[in-house]
């Protein structure tokens, strides 16, 4: 119950979805919550700018844009081990750090 709900706290409704958030203490917080389940790191504006670009949506009547974004699956899949063991091993959940944009990347 505890995990479910924060990954609706944290807008993860559904498999391959990205939102971008400002690193605060209640947001790192809830990362730890739900470590075994997702997969995070700190992107770069670069990767930023082609989120919005290519998946970006209005937020309804502002000119603000989402910071949810919907991606597709993998390109060439995810890594060796699959998507139940943790990235420091060979699988692909946890904390990747700069990786993560490669991932975003093959996603958009």
């Amino acid at each position: 119950g505890e995990i479910k709900d924060t990954l609706l706290m944290l807008k993860l409704r559904r498999k391959h979805a990205c939102v971008v958030y400002d690193l605060s203490p209640s947001v790192h917080g809830m990362i730890k919550k739900i470590k075994d389940y997702v997969t995070w790191g700190i992107i770069d504006d670069e990767t930023y700018k082609l989120l919005v670009e290519k998946r970006g949506k209005k937020v309804a009547d502002s000119e603000e844009i989402s910071n949810h974004f919907a991606l597709h699956p993998a390109r060439g899949g995810f890594e060796r081990k699959g998507t139940k063991v943790p990235y420091t091993i060979g699988g692909s959940l946890g904390d990747r750090k700069a990786a993560i944009n490669d991932l975003i990347k093959r996603m958009i």
